[in-house]
């Protein structure tokens, strides 16, 4: 992505300490309390209000890039979960690729037809790419709005074939229980659309891996997070 430093012009603070602070909302269950007394121990001081103004367009920015790859997998699989939003439910549309990696977000207040094909199109033009097959559960909204919105492709359809996408959905209902629901639709909409960029990015198949290579890994993903926020060092993780 090049040099970030551009995002943090007429910020008081550095990439150094705003990348740690948003990396920290997003990556574990804090409060905006507990990132300030995070940041404290390492002796840099910031108010818990001004890690509150950080997160939202700081969130995005970096989740982009991290989301940023030359092309996603050629086999997406969409689903739905019901969410709460101010004690309201609503519907949280996700898709990933094959790799496991998210490919868009979309809250929603149905799981109708409609919503089925505007989450599609929101999809495709999201990613700019049309996969060669897409696997849902048997909702037949999916139907209906894949022969609209994607005829072209392939749909397969069965109970258990998109359990990658299923599985997808743990970290968000962890959040949403630490974070006890939302407040309101767009709100969740940005959270959870910066969310499924930074967390996946650091939660790597750790029960497959040895504990050299998963430091190996994570090494290298930290390296890519710096590159992309334009952050050289991390006081927040000291």
């Amino acid at each position: 992505m090049g040099d970030a430093s551009p995002w943090y012009r007429g910020h008081r603070y550095p990439a150094e300490v705003i990348s740690p602070c948003v990396w920290l909302s997003f990556r574990f269950p804090l409060s905006f309390r507990e990132v300030e007394e995070r940041m404290l121990q390492c002796c840099v001081i910031v108010s818990y209000e001004t890690v509150r103004r950080w997160r939202a367009p700081f969130g995005q920015a970096h989740a982009n890039g991290l989301r940023r790859r030359p092309r996603p997998g050629d086999k997406w699989c969409p689903d739905e979960v019901f969410i709460k939003i101010n004690g309201e439910r609503k519907y949280l549309w996700r898709a990933v690729d094959a790799d496991g990696s998210v490919l868009d977000v979309l809250v929603q207040g149905r799981r109708d037809k409609p919503a089925a094909r505007r989450f599609f199109r929101h999809l495709t033009k999201k990613t700019r790419a049309v996969p060669r097959v897409v696997v849902t559960d048997k909702l037949r909204s999916y139907g209906a709005a894949h022969r609209e919105a994607i005829s072209s492709v392939e749909h397969r359809q069965a109970k258990y074939l998109n359990n990658r996408a299923e599985n997808s959905h743990r970290p968000t209902r962890q959040r949403e229980r630490a974070m006890k629901g939302f407040r309101s639709v767009g709100g969740a909409q940005r959270f959870l659309s910066a969310f499924s960029g930074i967390s996946p990015h650091f939660r790597p198949c750790r029960h497959l891996m040895t504990a050299s290579d998963h430091r190996a890994g994570m090494t290298t993903r930290f390296a890519i997070r710096d590159q992309i926020t334009g952050a050289v060092g991390r006081p927040a993780e000291a």
